[in-house]
């Protein structure tokens, strides 16, 4: 029996690494650096899956163009999938994803950011290296005592809720789908923007809260609100942010994620002009801290991801059924009245 053929699109080296030490021959992947795109689609030809990440395209063209070249699974290598026009693809190709690769890795930059922020390490670390010691500038704030609103309560969440309370932070949280018995204390949206001296979004993508942090709501913050996002950038309206900041409404931002980050983030452009230029004026802010989607990037979290991936494929295509199948037929992310025990469809 031949190999089953895999194109994995938007391959870094870190991936490759991960993927050829986890694989051992099982499969033939081609790695290709470019995204998947309507215009890249051509090069899955002849392959039995695709491996995808968060800023490959895969709209109704694409998923038409694979279905064309009889291509089987998008095996997605992340937990998010708001990239994939999932709806569109039921009935006509699965779809399979990495719902938990290291929630530790991204609650802990989440952590890593705002401790970063508010002490002005980033500062300190440049300016020393200039044997500039001197502290002005340098005042920063104690977590003990503040209050910090959580969005998204699934494992990650909850992991930064529990890091957050080693810190002797107090925390509110709000959760479309509240965990029982968990003892966090739940809010409305409303209230937790009112409350929070810190907020930090642990939840997916969805028509619901796109833009959920936008100029309304912003208004509803406190003064001097610091917010985190390690989650999915169009959560926050870029426009609205920047002119929080610039009205002293936002105190500061750590963003790990951006909503236009798709042809930026992961690539190199130290020597050239980047036309986007609410991610400049961002970028310019001195209370600004932009990471490029590293959150996940730990050993662990590519070790996990690499294995859980290539599993979905054996399941797929060695059992014939995967249990991180995904289907816009599922009330959310956590439940399927089928059990992931056949395929959705």
């Amino acid at each position: 029996m031949d190999k089953i053929r895999i194109a994995f699109f938007d391959a870094k080296d870190y991936d490759k690494a991960s993927f050829i030490k986890s694989n051992e021959d099982r499969y033939q992947i081609d790695y290709y650096e470019t995204r998947l795109t309507e215009d890249t689609c051509r090069l899955a030809e002849g392959c039995d899956a695709v491996c995808v990440f968060v800023n490959d395209d895969i709209n109704k063209e694409v998923i038409d163009r694979l279905v064309e070249m009889k291509v089987r699974l998008i095996a997605l290598r992340c937990a998010g999938y708001n990239n994939v026009d999932v709806a569109y693809a039921y009935g006509r190709i699965h779809i399979v994803r990495v719902p938990a690769y290291s929630p530790y890795a991204v609650a802990e930059h989440a952590m890593a950011l705002l401790l970063t922020s508010i002490r002005r390490i980033h500062k300190a670390y440049i300016r020393t290296r200039d044997f500039n010691f001197s502290l002005n500038g340098l005042t920063g704030f104690d977590l003990h005592g503040k209050t910090v609103g959580v969005i998204g309560t699934g494992k990650i969440g909850r992991i930064f809720i529990d890091i957050c309370r080693g810190f002797g932070m107090n925390v509110i949280a709000y959760d479309k789908f509240p965990a029982e018995g968990s003892g966090i204390e739940y809010v409305s949206l409303d209230e937790l923007w009112e409350r929070s001296d810190i907020i930090s979004f642990h939840c997916p993508l969805t028509d619901e809260n796109r833009h959920m942090v936008n100029g309304e709501t912003i208004a509803r913050m406190k003064k001097g609100v610091v917010l985190i996002n390690t989650s999915r950038g169009a959560l926050i309206d870029a426009e609205s942010l920047v002119e929080g900041i610039k009205q002293r409404k936002i105190g500061a931002a750590c963003l790990d994620v951006y909503e236009e980050e798709s042809n930026i983030f992961f690539h190199d452009y130290s020597n050239h002009i980047v036309d986007d230029d609410t991610l400049a004026r961002l970028i310019s802010m001195p209370n600004v801290i932009v990471t490029s989607h590293q959150a996940f990037l730990t050993e662990e979290a590519l070790t996990n991801i690499a294995d859980t991936t290539l599993d979905n494929i054996a399941g797929f295509f060695e059992n014939e059924y995967s249990i991180n199948e995904v289907c816009y037929k599922c009330p959310s992310v956590n439940e399927c009245k089928q059990d992931h025990k056949k395929k959705c469809f």
